[in-house]
């Protein structure tokens, strides 16, 4: 299992599970990060917060604690 967080920069990746509830699971449903959706991991910052990813044509920001609830593969 892996989580966005430990993906590097120029990968692409599909979600297949989000983890974590309640309003922070609807934050990260909200932004468009499904299950079966794709993420390109753009940029990660230096000291790894925030990422910078690209998901259905928009550019977004997470913060580390949120990529990983995110488990890709």
């Amino acid at each position: 299992m892996k989580t966005l967080r430990q993906i590097s920069c120029g990968e692409t990746v599909k979600v297949t599970r989000l983890n974590g509830e309640g309003p922070v699971k609807r934050r990260i449903m909200d932004m468009g990060i499904t299950k079966g959706v794709e993420i390109y991991v753009r940029k990660v910052a230096p000291l790894g917060d925030p990422v910078e990813i690209t998901v259905r044509g928009y550019e977004l920001s997470l913060r580390k604690a949120d990529a990983d609830m995110i488990e890709v593969e």
